[in-house]
């Protein structure tokens, strides 16, 4: 049986809790889970266990109102019954659920991840109740677990918008979505994440994170820094959005031209994790309404065909290792509405894209699988075979599984010849070797095993 958190005395300090405005981020609770009831030494009653404290994920949930219903951030778990006379086995304490909105990593005072929370109904234990009295213990009880633990929230969003302050992010969210941001015209105007869905006229919905504005040094906590760059970890893909006109943060800081920022913007996600870089990338080039814009735009684009060829201007400390080749390159005005259909329509065809790209790759992994289960038992019946004859001719064990052994992979080589001759594509030529290659050593290392394994019960 389960119940909301029970609160009890005692306030933690809310200094490590990230708070900006009506958005939080991140939360420090202290837990405990019950203490486990008392035994019954005369007739041997074993006392109830201490309920457990869990963190579920909720939709419809945020850290504020956790934090506003829970100001103490206390969650302690019920007691387990005692044992008596009329019931020798107590029963289990109460447990203890602390409701958290889907997306939450939770860690420990070390830092160590003690897991994730990305669907609904998601559910870890944190705090352990503890046993109840019994023979072991002397018939008395334990106390539960204590455990001090950390709520990180990283938005899940479809698509997440990257760029410098004043791109145009939240006016480009207004417009694709129901969301309504602060829009003005300074730098830092969004202060916190915002979220925001493209609607389709077939009801399809992609979500939309807009996070606030990055600057240079943006790795090193320079700005809002770590704070809500986390937030982009989750995020399907990126959409990097770029003043057509440059960008410059103030009088003290130097001028940057539209493909600078973007150099400059992978730089910035490759030192805070090289992983992002990995995720498939779009690019806005906003306020196409400003003067000279198609000029400017006809040159960003032939220095984002050949950007090796302008990677002088950068220092050396500048260049990421790896440029992002977009998808799509969209050029775009969030105030006429200029290419914002055009935008919407490339976003989901790139979206469905992945989706169809990582169905392939689950029903390969799939395949696989079932390919080796099948190697596996029909190795099983060679291994039967040759231990059935090996009494009468050891010296023929070896041969003769080596036999079967290329017999089995000429098929596959074969297959991959023809295949070289058949294929012109070089992506799925090549995809196809790796595959052979790999299924080559899976199948290797298998049998060896088995082959070893017979040699030693024969």
């Amino acid at each position: 049986m389960r119940q909301s958190a029970v609160v009890g005395g005692g306030e933690i300090a809310s200094a490590a809790d990230d708070d900006y405005g009506n958005f939080i981020d991140n939360l420090r609770l202290f837990t405990k889970g019950g203490t486990g009831g008392m035994g019954y030494p005369r007739l041997g009653g074993e006392g109830g266990k201490g309920g457990d404290v869990w963190v579920v994920a909720q939709n419809r949930m945020t850290l504020k109102q956790l934090k506003d219903r829970y100001p103490q951030k206390r969650f302690v778990a019920g007691v387990g019954a005692n044992s008596k006379i009329c019931a020798l086995k107590g029963s289990k304490g109460k447990d203890c659920e602390i409701p958290v909105p889907v997306g939450i990593s939770i860690t420990d005072e070390n830092g160590k991840i003690i897991g994730e929370l990305n669907k609904e109904d998601d559910r870890i234990l944190v705090a352990e109740g503890g046993l109840g009295g019994k023979f072991l213990t002397n018939f008395l009880p334990l106390k539960g677990q204590k455990r001090v633990i950390h709520l990180d929230l990283k938005l899940i969003a479809d698509v997440g918008l990257v760029g410098f302050p004043n791109a145009g992010k939240s006016s480009l969210l207004s417009r694709v979505s129901h969301a309504k941001p602060a829009i003005a015209d300074y730098a830092f105007t969004t202060l916190k994440p915002e979220l925001g869905k493209i609607m389709y006229n077939d009801f399809k919905q992609i979500s939309v994170a807009d996070l606030p504005g990055l600057i240079e040094g943006a790795h090193m906590n320079k700005g809002m820094g770590h704070k809500f760059l986390k937030h982009i970890e989750r995020t399907r893909q990126l959409l990097f959005v770029v003043d057509i006109s440059g960008f410059q943060l103030s009088y003290h800081t130097q001028y940057r031209t539209a493909f600078e920022t973007i150099i400059l913007l992978t730089k910035e996600l490759e030192l805070y994790k090289e992983e992002l870089q990995t995720k498939p990338a779009l690019l806005a080039v906003n306020k196409m309404d400003l003067p000279d814009a198609q000029d400017k735009l006809h040159e960003l684009m032939n220095q984002l065909q050949n950007p090796k060829d302008f990677l002088h201007l950068f220092g050396k400390n500048m260049i990421p290792e790896r440029t992002v080749e977009f998808q799509h390159i969209i050029p775009i005005s969030a105030v006429t509405g200029e290419g914002i259909e055009e935008l919407k329509n490339c976003i989901r065809k790139s979206l469905d894209e992945q989706a169809n790209q990582e169905n392939d790759a689950y029903h390969k992994k799939q395949l696989l699988n079932l390919w080796i289960s099948d190697k596996v038992s029909s190795t099983d019946t060679v291994q039967g075979a040759v231990c059935t004859n090996v009494e009468e001719n050891r010296q023929d064990l070896l041969p003769l599984y080596i036999s079967h052994l290329i017999t089995e992979t000429a098929g596959d080589w074969n297959g991959l010849i023809s295949s070289q001759q058949k294929n012109k594509n070089e992506e799925k030529h090549l995809e196809f070797v790796l595959m052979t290659v790999t299924r080559l050593c899976i199948r290797l290392k298998l049998e060896t095993y088995m082959y070893r394994k017979c040699e030693r019960h024969c």
